[in-house]
């Protein structure tokens, strides 16, 4: 019987990082089947989905964990793979404005308010074409429970569009 395990890697970046943890996984049966990773101000960050054998997890977890004589922080977490979301769909968050601190937290409070789980969240920081401000920009896949009433959900990222002075867009996947 195959068991999941959800692996975080961070390190500073070097050449390798990614060829260690794959050889342990390997060496253990290991199938890596889903990742994301990045570097980030000169760090390496990732984390990655595991499937392999239980009967070597135990060994496996204990030679990654190894690898931080490496200088490679492991987090290392056995997943239960329930389902949790009931009558839950898939929609996705874009949003786009000028940056400033707070639009993450903003967000993210009003979605949790309603239980709604962010499932994948990437955001960037780039120069605006005009103006020379920063212009801050979020592509968001949420699971959304049934009971969720979407039209006032609408209505209040509507609202709190307009109090970040930011555009978002809202819609079913």
């Amino acid at each position: 019987m195959n068991t999941s395990i959800v692996l975080t890697v961070i390190a500073d970046d070097q050449p390798g990082i990614i060829q260690a943890v794959s050889t342990v996984l390997t060496n253990h049966g290991g199938n890596w089947t889903q990742s994301s990773m990045s570097t980030l101000a000169g760090q390496f960050a990732g984390i990655l989905l595991v499937s392999m054998p239980e009967e070597k997890a135990r060994a496996c977890i204990a030679e990654l964990r190894g690898l931080e004589a490496q200088g490679l922080g492991i987090t290392v977490k056995r997943s239960s793979e329930t389902d949790s979301t009931g009558k839950a769909s898939a929609w996705t968050l874009k949003l786009v404005g000028n940056d400033r601190p707070g639009i993450v937290h903003e967000i993210t409070t009003l979605l949790a308010a309603h239980k709604i789980s962010v499932h994948d969240l990437e955001t960037k920081v780039e120069g605006a074409s005009m103006g020379g401000g920063a212009l801050f920009k979020a592509n968001v896949q949420l699971v959304v429970p049934g009971a969720v009433d979407i039209d006032a959900l609408e209505v209040e990222l509507e609202d709190l569009a307009n109090d970040l002075m930011v555009d978002i867009t809202f819609g079913h996947q």
